[in-house]
């Protein structure tokens, strides 16, 4: 016999519970508490378990990413490779080579400046040093006529005394604090090279004369360091 099938009313809807949301409900229970025995569930222990594995396995990461210091500011692991570290010495030392380099281009170039310079002090001081020769060598030359003159009165006996050889005297010191040098004394052996020759006699000569010896002097010579303003003009003898 076909039993008929007739809609369920509101009452009876409302008594019979839903079975995808008993099922649902199972199913959560299920996942979270397991079976009697105790078991864990699947889902549950499998996170615990990724969990305490990740614990063992891997490294906790800050912000920043893998290698990355904890710290605000601080320096990543990463940051001092071996690598970096052989290429930062590397060029420190090419550094402190070329300032070792520097060092000694700059040390030749003081020498060679410290040597050009004493060089051009030298030849400055030799220069001043002949201009002043010069200068005086004129003034003498100008002053020849007068200092014959007092060589000759002093040869006649006219410069015996008076004021006239006191004049004579402080100017013949004058000249010699200028570095004048009277050269020509009767006695001394010729010398060429100080020496003008405008006589040749026949004269006795002083004991152990052995060469040509000046006998007179004519008109007297005049030096100044090695600058010679007049050869000495005198007479000279030849040993008998």
């Amino acid at each position: 016999m076909t039993e008929s099938t007739r809609p369920a009313s509101d009452g009876e809807a409302g008594d019979q519970p839903d079975v995808a949301a008993t099922g649902a409900a199972t199913g959560a229970q299920g996942a979270g508490s397991g079976d009697a025995a105790g078991t864990p569930a699947p889902g549950n222990g499998s996170q615990q378990e990724q969990a305490q594995t990740g614990d063992k396995r891997h490294h906790t990461y800050y912000e920043g990413g893998p290698g990355a210091s904890s710290e605000p500011g601080g320096e990543d692991e990463y940051d001092h490779a071996p690598n970096g570290d052989a290429e930062s010495a590397e060029s420190e030392g090419v550094a402190l080579a070329e300032e070792d380099t520097m060092a000694a281009t700059l040390l030749a170039d003081l020498q060679r400046l410290q040597a050009e310079y004493v060089n051009y002090k030298k030849r400055v001081d030799r220069d001043r040093e002949l201009i002043r020769h010069s200068a005086v060598g004129s003034v003498v030359e100008s002053l020849l006529p007068v200092l014959d003159d007092i060589h000759m009165a002093r040869q006649a006996g006219d410069l015996s005394g008076g004021p006239f050889a006191a004049i004579a005297d402080k100017l013949e010191a004058t000249l010699g604090r200028y570095g004048v040098e009277r050269l020509g004394e009767a006695g001394q052996e010729f010398d060429p090279n100080v020496h003008e020759a405008l006589m040749h006699v026949e004269a006795e000569l002083p004991e152990g004369a052995t060469g040509t010896t000046v006998v007179q002097v004519l008109q007297p010579g005049y030096r100044i360091g090695d600058r010679l303003v007049r050869a000495a003009r005198v007479s000279v003898a030849d040993p008998a």
